[in-house]
């Protein structure tokens, strides 16, 4: 298929994402950065792949510091899924749940709550009630919570979050 093909992007993409949910960050940039250049220049700029690749960059520099990177990213990848996907995707949420939790290491707690009350708004709506993004938001809405010390608005969110695992992962050890 060639160096430039849209499939090379996607298993670059596929690739960098794994080395990223492995900590291989520094193996990692370069893979989205090279997926990112091939979409943007055969697929174009505001195409659901790039948002992907874009989303998951992003990722990566919220995880590793590179926090102005990262918000840039979000920001961009979010734009894109709103646009084309919709205010009411799941990969739109996804964007939402990571600028929120950007948001929130960043101390930006109003923006932050915002986002992951539409991203949790978004899952509750499109996904089963025991999946595991919605977990994940309601931790990310709890952890806010606790780092404004509102723990009494956090005990609740992070009971349900607990459920949703337990209920979803039990089988999963067995």
């Amino acid at each position: 298929m060639g160096p430039e093909h849209p499939a090379t992007a996607e298993s670059l993409n596929n690739l960098a994402e794994w080395h990223r949910r492995t900590a291989a960050y520094r193996q990692a940039e370069p893979l989205f950065q090279r997926a990112l250049a091939i979409q943007e220049k055969v697929l174009g700029p505001e195409h659901p792949a790039t948002a992907n690749t874009l989303n998951n960059l992003a990722e990566l520099y919220r995880r590793t510091g590179s926090h102005p990177q990262a918000e840039l990213l979000f920001q961009r990848a979010l734009a894109i899924r709103e646009n084309i996907l919709g205010l009411e995707h799941l990969a739109t949420a996804e964007s939402l749940n990571g600028l929120a939790e950007l948001y929130r290491v960043t101390g930006a707690y109003a923006q932050s709550e915002q986002l992951f009350q539409r991203a949790l708004m978004i899952r509750e709506k499109v996904l089963r009630p025991e999946h595991l993004d919605i977990a994940d938001s309601l931790t990310g809405l709890a952890e806010l919570y606790r780092a404004t010390g509102a723990p009494a608005q956090a005990e609740p969110l992070l009971q349900r979050a607990l459920a949703i695992r337990k209920n979803t992962l039990s089988g999963s050890f067995r």
